[in-house]
């Protein structure tokens, strides 16, 4: 009997193949095509007949498919005096290629959204069928979503300086996405952030991955048995991952001390504060102040500010908090449910039932929603005994 394909290997090398392709003059779209071409043919002959060299293996036959590809359309040859040489033989560089893909996948002509899909796709290895149960879309359209943005940059060319801030922004906002179906994208931006920090010394890709390894360890205390969301005050503190707090507050210490502060960093320090408190009641909600205060000028967000008015109610009382709130604009997402918790704590039910209520509608996902209402018919129902 052979012996299991080991795909986690097959994922891991997928990058720096692509990577190698495109260095060689191929471009993105014909590339990652060949690469896949070549996944499969490891897929039917590896068992039998595992390569000493994987990646070499991999990196020569992309190549072939991509030269076969190439002579094949007439529309491309006049590449093909740059693509006749074959990879020499032997192990391939050992170059990681992967920083440039994140570059390449973050692109400002693409889309927030079609950039995610093809970070997961080029970066992340995953499947389109993955990818498109992730977000809970048709195959078929996270097809066309992929095809388009490869089209997009395929002309794209890898000496071009990259923006490590659009790189961290496209790998949070697959972080935000969470767990919508068979793919688990929080757990997969932690560990492309990972890659992204092996690959490249800078503070705030640290402060970004100090920050996922804080939120997600909260996960599991997040939603109750039946679903529905449980707040941050009620949550159940021993089904926080210590593991995973202890190394989020060590990266965040070590990147700190070097003084050069970005938002991810300050993000990551009040995530830091709250696991840090053994209790809702034990939190340093002046010092978080503090922190949104710093974040604030960083990054001067309307929704920076929101989030402080809610630490500032905790911090210095309700009435404090909602004076802070009075001061922003009333359109922003989530002001009506901040504003009816704030009202809550000052005592004012019947506003804050109201605000709840109205909040409910507003909210954009479901969990949210169902949450709001609860709150809603709670103080309700405690305003009619």
């Amino acid at each position: 009997m052979s012996p299991p394909l080991d795909e986690a290997l097959l994922r891991s090398l997928t990058p720096g193949v692509l990577g190698v392709l495109v260095r060689r003059g191929a471009d993105f779209a014909a590339a990652e095509d060949a690469v896949q071409d070549a996944l499969v043919e490891a897929i039917r002959v590896w068992p039998a007949d595992p390569p000493r060299d994987p990646k070499g293996w991999l990196v020569t036959v992309a190549w072939r498919r991509f030269l076969d590809a190439t002579r094949a359309d007439v529309a491309r040859r006049r590449r093909e005096d740059l693509l006749e040489e074959e990879p020499a033989p032997g192990p391939a560089p050992e170059a990681d290629d992967t920083l440039h893909l994140y570059f390449l996948c973050a692109h400002p002509s693409l889309t927030p959204s079609s950039a995610v899909a093809l970070t997961l796709r080029a970066v992340g290895g995953l499947t389109t069928r993955e990818i498109a149960l992730a977000y809970l879309v048709p195959e078929a359209t996270m097809a066309q979503r992929i095809s388009r943005a490869k089209r997009t940059v395929s002309g794209v060319r890898f000496d071009q300086p990259g923006d490590v801030a659009t790189v961290l922004r496209v790998l949070y906002l697959v972080f935000n996405e969470g767990y919508t179906g068979d793919v688990d994208l929080a757990a997969e931006a932690i560990r492309l952030t990972r890659q992204l920090a092996v690959a490249i010394d800078h503070p705030e890709v640290a402060g970004l991955l100090a920050l996922m390894l804080l939120h997600h360890a909260r996960r599991a205390a997040r939603t109750a048995a039946d679903g529905s969301l449980v707040p941050l005050a009620e949550q159940d503190r021993t089904r926080w991952d210590t593991a995973s707090i202890a190394e989020g507050v060590e990266i965040l210490q070590a990147v700190l001390v070097r003084d050069r502060l970005g938002e991810f960093q300050a993000q990551a320090a009040i995530a830091a504060l709250h696991a840090d408190a053994s209790t809702a009641a034990e939190t340093d909600w002046v010092q978080i102040v503090e922190w949104y205060d710093e974040l604030a000028r960083l990054t001067d967000s309307p929704i920076v500010r929101l989030n402080r008015a809610v630490a500032v109610g905790e911090a210095d009382g309700p009435r404090a908090g909602l004076a802070a709130l009075a001061a922003l604009d009333d359109s922003l997402p989530r002001h009506t449910a901040v504003a009816a918790y704030l009202s809550e704590r000052d005592g004012d039910l019947a506003t804050a039932a109201r605000l709840y209520a109205e909040a409910a509608r507003k909210a954009a996902n479901p969990a949210e929603r169902d949450h709001l209402t609860r709150q809603a018919a709670r103080l309700n129902a405690g305003r009619a005994r």
